[in-house]
Order: structure tokens, then C-alpha cells, then sequence
């Protein structure tokens, strides 16, 4: 069944590139891309098969990721979002369950939300917030007990897909102990106002715009259903916070060498031994970045949580996020000016591969975290403010 999703986004790809610029130029958030991801069943990529979904592991999600995002980031952005919160959620086994202290009306929960997105439902994330980013210990948004259920009042930024999913994944800390942070599913409708703020260098058609929150939510909404677990699923689970992005920054990476091919072609430029060299140096670029993040899948999909594996996740996010700007900028000098003009793939994705550094963990988060785990230390603690 997997293989059936890794086809629909090579069939689907084709679709996304031809309406990308449109969507970029205009920063609209492309609904048509996400009828077809619904239609093509993708929504249930990480839900489990007992649950109307494809049980597709990590690896699986690595390879449909970047293949949508060849067709276009922005959209492979955004549902890497949703994979994020029902891979996470399908990746809770009972042996997990058990060790975290899930109660089982909580599992039922998660199974409802789960099956709902095999039937079409998808999820956005609003984690980061102005002056915190993604720190989950620095968040300002605060919920507490409230009519058999839960108050949460705070505002979000950077929520990709925002005013468009039907449920957001929110990351909020206690009001009667900041130090405990829990994460809640809080569906779409009342209480949710959306405020557009973005209008960004790249991946503009993400509608990354802020969110405020000031809602009450029913008690199975609570993720888990045990308060502060946010943090501990953070350090088991980094992959999906961290990693996840690498796999469309190394579509991303690979598109602009394919847009550089064609254009190189159509320009009569590919007998110039400088522009080979920069497009075959790209290609081996590409090449290396797209192994490690299939090496950092695989070892996920296989020792998930352990240390060596979570030091290839850090690497992929490293690595996928550099190479995809250093190989979008060098086609780009390789293509000349006319690629720069607005509207040209070359420099929509030049743009868009420049956000891949910049989501968390940064390039330099990482490269502080492996740096400080090749010294021998613990990169999750021996560090001056707090990964999380």
C-alpha cells in the first residue's frame, strides 16, 4: 500500500509544480494541491492499517516527501506538518503507552483522531511562538483545567496551513506549573482566529500566518491524556521535530537541478564546461544529502530514540537544509540572470531552499548539537539555553 503512495506523489508532482508559481506569486495556500492529497488517501500516510491508513514507516514518509516536494515545497512543507503529528501519534506502541503512563481512554482518543485522518482530516501544528520559536519550555500560550475540560489561551506564529486544516496541534504550558508542558489536538472553529502575517521570502504558499487561541477543548484533547508529555515525546521522538524537514529540502534541492537541466538546455548553455561542472557538482551534492536522510529514516524506522540514530537525524536536518541552499544558489549563477526573473521555477525555488536552514532545529542548532555529541558531551543538556 505504501508503494501505491510513494506512485500518487510521482503522479501527483507534475500537478503541484504547474500551479506552484501562481501560488507563490499571490502567497495563496493551494487548496488544489490538498483535494488531490486528500483524494490520493496521503492524509493517512502514518495511520496505522487497523485504522483505515497506510502504516507507512518513516522511511516511507522520507521518500513520499520528497517526492511531493519536487513538485512543490510549499505543499510538501505543509504536509509534512500533518505527517508529523499522525506519525507521532501512530508511533505510540503499547509498550510505550505503558512506559508513559497513557491511560486507555486516551489511546481511544488518539485512534479517533487517527482514523479521522485516514478519512481525510488533516492537522497543522502551531508550536512556535514570537520570542520563544520552537522552545517548548519558553512558550508564553497556558492552559489549565476548565469545564471537564481544558482552557488554552495564547497566541501562535509560523502555523503553516493555518485558516485551511481541521485540527491544530498546539504545544501549551500549565498555568499552575510553567515547567510542565503538554500538547493538545484543538479542532478548528470558535475560539481560533487566524491573523495574516505572512508574507515571507520563501515557501509563500505555506499561509504560515499567526494564530491566537482562546478556546476550550474536551478532555480527550489532551494528547496522551497525561500532562506534560511534550517534552518527553520531544526527546524520544526528535525525527519529528527535527528531521522531518530534511526530506523535503532534498526534493526541493533536487527540483531546482532539474529546472537548471532544462533551462541550461533550452538556452544552448550546456556546452560550457563551467555549467556542467556546476550542475554535476550540484547533482553529487543532492545525491549525498538524499543518503543520509535515507540512512537517518532507516535507523529511525529500526532503533528509534537511540543515540546513534538520533545522531543521523541531526545530520539529515544539517546537511538537507545546506545543500538545498548551496545547490539552488550555484544553478541558479549557473542558469544567469533571465532565471532570476519573477516567475522563473529557478528562482522560486532558489527562495524556498533558502528556508530549509531556518526551520528548528537551525543549521547551527544542529551543528552545535552534533559538535557538542562528537566532543563526547550530551548535546540535549550541556548547552547554555534549552534545545526545547
Amino acid at each position: 500500500m505504501t508503494q501505491h503512495a510513494l506512485q500518487a506523489a510521482r503522479r501527483l508532482a507534475p500537478r503541484l509544480a504547474a500551479r506552484a508559481a501562481e501560488h507563490d506569486r499571490d502567497g495563496s495556500f493551494p487548496t488544489e494541491d490538498f483535494r488531490d492529497l486528500r483524494e490520493a488517501g496521503l492524509f493517512g500516510l502514518m495511520v496505522p492499517t487497523a485504522l483505515g491508513g497506510m502504516g507507512a514507516t518513516f522511511a516511507e514518509y522520507a521518500a513520499v516527501a520528497t517526492e511531493l516536494a519536487r513538485g512543490n515545497g510549499a505543499t510538501a512543507l505543509v504536509f509534512n506538518m500533518h505527517a508529523s503529528v499522525t506519525g507521532a501519534l501512530g508511533a505510540v506502541t503499547e509498550e510505550l503507552a505503558e512506559a508513559l503512563g497513557v491511560p486507555d481512554e486516551a489511546l481511544a482518543a488518539r485512534d479517533r483522531l487517527l482514523a479521522a485522518a485516514a478519512q481525510g482530516a488533516w492537522y497543522a501544528v502551531a508550536m512556535s511562538e514570537r520570542g520563544a520559536g520552537a522552545r517548548l519550555s519558553q512558550l508564553s500560550t497556558v492552559y489549565e483545567p476548565a469545564d471537564g475540560g481544558w482552557h488554552l489561551k495564547g497566541s501562535k506564529t509560523f502555523c503553516s496551513g493555518a485558516g485551511h486544516a481541521d485540527g491544530y496541534l498546539v504545544a501549551a504550558r500549565s498555568a499552575a506549573d510553567p515547567s510542565v508542558v503538554s500538547q493538545f489536538l484543538v479542532p478548528a472553529g470558535d475560539g481560533l482566529t487566524v491573523e495574516p502575517t505572512w508574507d515571507s521570502l520563501g515557501m509563500r504558499a505555506t499561509s504560515s500566518h499567526d494564530l491566537h487561541l482562546d478556546v476550550t477543548v474536551p478532555a480527550d484533547r489532551l494528547l496522551g491524556g497525561v500532562e506534560g508529555l511534550a517534552l518527553v515525546v520531544a526527546q524520544l521522538m526528535p525525527h519529528w521535530l527535527v528531521a522531518s524537514y530534511a526530506a523535503v529540502y532534498v526534493g526541493v534541492a533536487r527540483a531546482a537541478v532539474d529546472a537548471a537541466a532544462e533551462h541550461l538546455n533550452a538556452r544552448n548553455l550546456a556546452g560550457l564546461p563551467a555549467v556542467r561542472s556546476r550542475l554535476g557538482r550540484a547533482d553529487a551534492a543532492v545525491a549525498a544529502a538524499q543518503l543520509v536522510v535515507a540512512e537517518a529514516a532507516r535507523r529511525v524506522d529500526e532503533a528509534p530514540g537511540d543515540a546513534e540514530t538520533n545522531r543521523w537525524v541531526w545530520r539529515a536536518k544539517l546537511l538537507a537544509g545546506t545543500t538545498a541552499a548551496d545547490v539552488a544558489a550555484s544553478v541558479l549563477e549557473a542558469a544567469g540572470t533571465s532565471a532570476t526573473r519573477r516567475g522563473h521555477p529557478l528562482e522560486r525555488l532558489y527562495r524556498d531552499a533558502r528556508c530549509g536552514s531556518l526551520h528548528p532545529a537551525t543549521s547551527d542548532v544542529c551543528a552545535d548539537w552534533l559538535g557538542i555529541a562528537a566532543l563526547g558531551g550530551d548535546p540535549d543538556r550541556d548547552t547554555t539555553v534549552p534545545r526545547w
